[in-house]
């Protein structure tokens, strides 16, 4: 019997080796968490996730908690019986709109934003579904802090006597407070217009980019008011550079607005449908620290506050309720979201000219967040 070459008894060996190799790179990939992107904002309004960071391991009953990696910046999402789900990458957009623009990039795979944000996402193509809501309220009108405006009657009476259009700036054109705000002053009969050459409207809307633009634009006279997210109104108040004229819960019609919608948690459907564990923990973690967030104002508020940078104080002021629980009133709110965003022409794709029921199958997900509330 021939002997087997020795160049090729090392070839055999090599390919051995090279195959025990490989194997062994597929096992640990398939053991390794996946390393996924959740975008969120600058706002109280995403107060439960800077909540679940701090906490970390408080939440272990809940289904899932955030081990800390990197403060701020990455944590280990761990189920309750101790293994790793993911490691979850955090990102600061500046607003809803950015949110939505780095879901359509494939750069997030979950967010915090407004829930205007996932709409205009979804009609654009993006594959997104809201998985929970964050929050109600926590929106208002701010203007210069000498001014003695309180209420609707008063903005009515200022945009009236205004003699050139009213200057109204946003930080996002798909931001919760500036659909709420210009889809109530459109129902009111107001002409609206973002051309600043168009003398005949009553309302000018200023895209001012972000919400570190809000308090510069009003203290520049760039705007006459600004409509924004909590904790930036109370903020203005506080440091005596604003004055709140107006919530969003006294917007007319009276007691149409309470408990309005505003943010929600929202993921891509490829995380949805590959790794549902993950959206799971996900969600269990954003209910059991919303629950907490609204039963612990003071020290939440310090949380935010100190993760934030801004005043403890001015934050313990908001009026905000967190919960992530869909409610009726809750979903009817989206419903005129959709609505006005309709009416104002804002939606251009699937979402176009559809009511809730028709849109819900394509921008709702409530399956993970029915079973966190049914534990």
């Amino acid at each position: 019997m021939r002997s087997i070459p020795n160049c090729f008894r090392g070839l055999c060996v090599l390919t051995v080796l090279l195959g025990l190799v490989l194997s062994a790179g597929i096992a640990q990939a398939k053991q390794s968490p996946p390393s996924l992107y959740m975008g969120y904002v600058f706002t109280t309004h995403h107060t439960p996730l800077m909540v679940a960071a701090i906490k970390g391991s408080e939440f272990k009953e809940c289904g899932a908690y955030f081990e800390e990696m990197v403060p701020k910046q990455k944590y280990k999402l761990i189920s309750k019986d101790g293994s790793t789900l993911a490691v979850i990458n955090l990102i600061v957009s500046k607003s809803g709109s950015e949110t939505s623009t780095l879901f359509a990039m494939n750069r997030l795979d979950l967010g915090l934003a407004s829930s205007t944000a996932f709409m205009s996402g979804v009609d654009k193509g993006t594959k997104i579904k809201i998985l929970c809501p964050m929050h109600v309220d926590g929106m208002s009108m701010v203007f210069p802090a000498d001014s003695k405006i309180n209420g609707w009657d008063d903005v009515a009476e200022a945009i009236k006597n205004s003699k050139t259009p009213l200057k109204l700036g946003y930080h996002s054109p798909t931001s919760a407070p500036r659909i709420v705000f210009e889809g109530a002053l459109h129902k009111a009969g107001y002409k609206i217009t973002d051309n600043p050459n168009n003398a005949d409207a009553d309302i000018l809307m200023v895209d001012l980019k972000s919400t570190s633009n809000l308090i510069p634009a009003l203290l520049g006279k760039q705007v006459d008011c600004w409509v924004g997210p909590a904790p930036h109104p109370v903020v203005a108040e506080y440091k005596h550079v604003g004055h709140i004229g107006l919530d969003s819960r006294d917007l007319p019609p009276a007691g149409h607005w309470t408990d309005f919608p505003c943010c929600v948690m929202g993921a891509n459907e490829a995380l949805i449908s590959e790794n549902p564990a993950v959206v799971q923990g996900m969600t269990d973690l954003m209910t059991a620290a919303s629950e907490w967030s609204n039963s612990h104002k003071k020290d939440s508020a310090k949380i935010a506050a100190e993760w934030i940078g801004v005043p403890a104080e001015a934050v313990e002021k908001s009026t905000i309720i967190y919960t992530t629980n869909p409610t009726e009133n809750w979903l009817n709110g989206e419903a005129q979201f959709l609505a006005m965003l309709n009416s104002m022409k804002k939606l251009k794709g699937q979402m176009k000219d559809v009511d809730i029921k028709t849109a819900s199958p394509l921008l709702f997900d409530f399956t993970f967040v029915n079973n966190s509330l049914g534990k």
